[in-house]
């Protein structure tokens, strides 16, 4: 049975990467910090690789790593290795589309067939095997994977030939998100000043307009104030809405609601005791102006 190489292990990947290993395969996986000899993954059997490099050299291996600039160094050349047909890398994190562009030509250069597969839910969600999953890449290489990626998700969403598809479909899913995190805050925000009860509004919003699970899991977070521990940190939102006006400038598209949304986000990572909590939290800026 080929062995699967897994790179980055925060909340995310390590969740999925467990959801991974019920396929059966042996999996390898690195991180730039080493696991503890007790952790949890190398406990179900998981094996720790000692260089990126021995990660990626898998037949098919799978990362999540932070941003643009650490795929860019970990994902490199070197660590690519040799051309070797017929390897598959899937990314599975939220990079800029013009990183996926220069990654589909660095894979492509070592003979390496590279997807994007970028996920949509909090790391809980990824440990149920309940994400959805955005996927875009050769169909005869997405067709390999999605047995493993099954594991992690209830479904995969195709969405075309060329990788930074799935990037880009991810940037605009997380732009709307930023919106609904500010429309609930604001709302929240306008009952509270009323004196009506924030969680008596949340359940109001989820049985009527507002169902989906956005609202379900984040209305309730913020009327209850219950940031810590992040699902997803301040300086994760604010990233993802720079890849939206990354994208948006390449593409000549308007977002004339990006500057607000800016404004909260750099606030509130300018605050020490906002910053590393769950990105919610620009919440509380509109609940300190309410009178």
């Amino acid at each position: 049975m080929n062995h699967i190489g897994f790179l980055g292990l925060g909340r995310m990947g390590a969740a999925i990467s467990l959801r991974v290993a019920r396929s059966g395969s042996p999996i390898v996986v690195w991180n730039r910090t080493r696991l503890a000899p007790d952790s949890e993954l190398l406990s179900a059997g998981l094996t720790q690789a000692d260089s990126a490099a021995e990660a990626l050299a898998a037949p098919v291996s799978f990362s999540m790593l932070a941003d643009d600039s650490a795929a860019d160094a970990v994902l490199s050349r070197a660590n690519i290795g040799a051309a070797a047909y017929g390897r598959v890398h899937v990314n599975l994190a939220s990079v800029s589309a013009q990183m996926a562009d220069l990654l589909t030509r660095r894979f492509a250069d070592a003979g390496v067939t590279y997807i994007a597969a970028p996920v949509l839910g909090r790391p809980e969600v990824a440990a149920e095997g309940a994400l959805n999953i955005l996927v875009a890449g050769p169909q005869h290489a997405v067709a390999e994977v999605d047995p493993l990626l099954a594991f992690a998700s209830v479904k995969r969403w195709y969405l075309g030939e060329s990788p930074r598809q799935a990037n880009a479909v991810k940037v605009a899913m997380n732009f709307m998100l930023l919106h609904a995190l500010e429309s609930m805050a604001e709302g929240i925000a306008l009952v509270e000043a009323e004196g009506v009860n924030g969680s008596d509004f949340v359940d109001l919003f989820t049985t009527t307009f507002f169902g989906g699970p956005i609202h379900r899991v984040y209305g309730r977070i913020i009327a209850d104030r219950r940031y810590d521990p992040p699902g997803f940190t301040v300086a994760l939102g604010l990233k993802d809405l720079s890849l939206a006006e990354q994208l948006a400038a390449e593409r000549r598209v308007e977002l004339p609601t990006a500057p607000v949304l800016r404004a909260r986000f750099e606030t509130a990572l300018a605050d020490p005791q906002l910053a590393g909590l769950d990105w919610s939290v620009i919440a509380e800026l509109g609940r300190a102006t309410a009178s």
